[in-house]
């Protein structure tokens, strides 16, 4: 059972004889009112501090849960851009060295393309060279040889110039 600060003051202890003195009682009374009037308060202060504590815990385990959360989150973000980048990456370094393949292939196709072209020219110019003694060769016989014709031409041509000198 609680006893009030009110219920206090307004008893009443019946007189005796011998008993307690009233004044003294009623000044003991009056004490203890005020004692527990002020426990009462300071209980009714420390209940709202308690609520206003409570609230301020619950407002911290949700801000904590929401951190907690978005950490969460945010982990699995940097974990997925992480093998976002390297799927990227890999992509990258692949067509990088396709591309290079290619540049090597191509290159090796070049190469062999310019040797068949220097092995022709290289046939032309055999061609060419021997094309061209054999006609040095058949002018060089031309030349050499006895032409009557040619004896005639130059006969002809000796007697001209006799000709001229003796008129």
């Amino acid at each position: 059972m609680t006893i009030s600060k009110i219920d206090l003051l307004n008893r009443k202890f019946s007189k005796k004889m011998w008993g307690y003195a009233p004044d003294e009682v009623d000044q003991v009374m009056q004490e203890v009112a005020e004692m527990l009037g002020a426990v009462a308060e300071e209980r009714k202060s420390l209940l709202k501090k308690v609520k206003r504590v409570e609230f301020s815990m619950e407002e911290f385990r949700q801000r904590d849960e929401t951190l907690r959360d978005t950490l969460m989150s945010t982990q699995k973000m940097v974990e997925d851009i992480k093998v976002g980048a390297q799927r990227e990456a890999q992509l990258i370094l692949d067509e990088a060295r396709s591309k290079a393949e290619s540049m090597v292939q191509q290159g090796h196709t070049r190469l062999a393309q310019l040797y068949e072209d220097i092995e022709n020219l290289k046939r032309q110019r055999s061609q060419f060279e021997i094309q061209l003694r054999g006609l040095i060769e058949t002018h060089m016989r031309m030349l050499s040889s006895d032409d009557p014709a040619e004896s005639r031409l130059e006969n002809l041509e000796s007697k001209l110039k006799f000709m001229r000198k003796v008129e």
